[in-house]
């Protein structure tokens, strides 16, 4: 069957004309003879009849009417897509967020969220739990927040915000006032090594410059860090960004790192199976005007992957 027939079988049923239903369809009036000829071979039946000086519908035609339209209607509704109603929709999201990410997104996201689409739920799948397989993690997951995005091979990129490391502290902490190269490396660090990774980024970094930090304290995340320093004399080099966003709940502050830091990217990924799909869609908007009004900047959607100096996802 081909669908157009369908189609045109429609306009003729609705019209009982052929050169209206020709019309209807833009057509010529031959084109829409010939398929009408067609329709008549694969039904068996006239379909339409002339009675005196105008086309009737035979008893096949007319129980056919409403049947078809139904039909169609069905496969329009399938092509255009489901329509997304934020306000109403109980959808639950799939999403992989960066750490330091998350604590700069992901409160403004959520507040968003109960303004907007209150049945709407985020499932934060953690880093380490995703698949490799390129094809696994992209049935896994409907986006992604990350700086370094290499390891989501196939999926669309935009640069969501820029960030840069500073050195994060108690409000008051004296090693601020001065703080020199020397004085920040002798200071008593806390490092951040998440779990797929040997040492913290950071060391990796300053054993290239030739110099080394004095770590006292390991822990998996950045928040984990922050709360350490807000309760301590301890510093630790993470997100400026992220510090600024805790600073008036836990009075930590960020100063800048005495050495050439330098900046990172946080990018936002989706996979092909998502780029159209209208919640999906809506959502990674909603993120990106979040981070927009955290003072990112949009960017432009791409394939080509960067390298990060920052590894944490």
């Amino acid at each position: 069957m081909d669908l157009n027939l369908l189609t045109a079988l429609e306009s003729l049923l609705a019209e009982a004309s052929v050169g209206r239903a020709a019309e209807r369809m833009n057509l010529s009036q031959p084109a829409m003879s010939h398929a009408l000829k067609r329709l008549r071979q694969l039904f068996h039946d006239p379909l339409l009849v002339r009675v005196g000086g105008r086309m009737q519908l035979t008893p096949r035609g007319e129980s056919l009417r409403l049947p078809v339209e139904d039909a169609l209607a069905r496969v329009r509704d399938v092509l255009a897509g489901e329509a997304f109603d934020p306000a109403h929709s109980a959808r639950a999201f799939r999403l992989s967020i960066s750490d330091n990410a998350t604590g700069v997104l992901l409160p403004s996201l959520l507040k968003r969220l109960a303004k907007e689409a209150p049945g709407v739920s985020i499932r934060l799948q953690p880093p380490s739990s995703l698949a490799f397989d390129p094809l696994e993690l992209s049935r896994a997951i409907d986006a992604v927040v990350a700086c370094s995005p290499s390891r989501f091979k196939g999926f669309y990129q935009q640069q969501l915000f820029s960030d840069r490391d500073a050195c994060a502290m108690r409000r008051g902490n004296q090693l601020r006032k001065g703080m020199t190269r020397d004085s920040f490396l002798n200071a008593r660090h806390v490092a951040v090594v998440a779990r797929e990774f040997s040492e913290d980024p950071v060391d990796s970094w300053l054993g290239q410059e030739g110099c080394a930090r004095k770590v006292v304290l390991t822990v998996p995340t950045y928040l984990q860090a922050l709360h350490v320093i807000a309760e301590s004399d301890l510093v630790a080099v993470l997100p400026e960004k992220l510090v600024q966003a805790y600073s008036a709940l836990l009075g930590v502050e960020a100063a800048e790192v005495p050495l050439d830091a330098g900046k990172f990217e946080e990018y936002l990924l989706h996979p092909a199976r998502t780029h159209e799909d209208a919640g999906c869609v809506w959502l990674r908007n909603l993120i990106r005007e979040v981070a927009t009004s955290l003072g990112g900047q949009p960017g432009r959607r791409r394939r080509k992957f960067s390298n990060s100096r920052r590894h944490h996802l």
